[in-house]
């Protein structure tokens, strides 16, 4: 992999999932890898594979919902390694239900979690990667955030800001040297069901249309953290805004809604209507399609 900046990389959520598979992918290639997440043990897994794979590490324990735990985070990094070529705003939850229906409590830590730990992270790493000379940010988002699913509001609505922060940072950084990513995959083999209902009230609705539609759509694709990972490294060779999704369906979707969005969206608004977009869904989902 052909770098223009320091091989470090600090990774939130590292500790499972896509995280950590891009912290084992990173020490592959020799990096020094920050894992900065909450789960002790999970991060403990992470750096011991970082280490077989031929990288270095060190486990940073660190709240992304609190501005004040990532900017200690960013000060302890830069200060120890000099330089941090890459950050990856990765740590993130689930979140389905009806407006409504969906607790406030809920909303909120979604919001937290998944867009104000974006901004907390390019709040606290951009001004000493403009200081020293330039550097990298990946944004983890979500084939959610180009394409919005009935009853996946906070999901949706999350990623899509991701979406339009990393744009916006795009252009914005480019006179810095410092390149944006954002990360927008279809459903990949991850606990982030199981993580979602732990995290949230959202086991109080839990057999509804929206949590099963994420139970299904995560537990029969056949996407691996590794495989995203991968992607993930060329994507970041290259300097590409937009990692999209894979999965047929859910690409298709894309590129739907994004050519013809008022057709797509006034489309599936008919089928809820009359009661046949949640079968599709279901049935995309039972396919791996999402």
């Amino acid at each position: 992999m052909q770098w223009p900046h320091a091989e470090t990389a600090v990774i939130t959520g590292a500790a499972s999932g896509i995280g950590s598979a891009i912290a084992v992918a990173l020490a592959g290639e020799g990096w020094k890898v920050g894992i900065a997440d909450i789960n002790e043990d999970g991060a403990a897994n992470t750096l011991e594979k970082v280490k077989e794979a031929g990288g270095t590490g060190e486990i940073y324990n660190c709240d992304v919902g609190k501005l004040e735990d990532v900017q200690a985070m960013a000060d302890h990094f830069f200060d120890s390694w000099g330089k941090v070529g890459l950050l990856v705003n990765n740590v993130g939850i689930g979140g389905g239900g009806p407006i409504g229906a969906t607790p406030i409590e809920d909303w909120k830590l979604v919001v937290e979690t998944n867009y104000w730990s974006v901004i907390y992270g390019c709040h606290a790493f951009v001004p000493r990667m403009k200081t020293q000379g330039g550097g990298h940010i990946l944004n983890t988002a979500s084939g959610a955030g180009l394409v919005s699913t009935a009853e996946m509001a906070p999901y949706c609505s999350t990623k899509a800001a991701v979406v339009a922060l990393s744009q916006t940072l795009k252009v914005e950084l480019a006179p810095y040297n410092i390149g944006v990513t954002v990360l927008c995959p279809s459903c990949v083999s991850t606990d982030i069901v199981k993580h979602t209902l732990e995290r949230t009230g959202f086991e109080e609705y839990s057999d509804g249309w929206g949590m099963e539609f994420m139970r299904v759509a995560w537990s029969k694709t056949n996407i691996t953290p590794e495989y995203e990972a991968a992607r993930v490294l060329k994507a970041l060779e290259r300097n590409k805004l937009y990692i999209k999704p894979r999965a047929p369906g859910f690409a298709l979707s894309v590129l739907n809604a994004r050519i013809s969005p008022e057709i797509y969206y006034q489309m599936w608004a008919y089928l809820n209507k009359k009661g046949f977009a949640k079968p599709i869904y279901m049935k995309m989902a039972q396919m791996g399609w999402i």
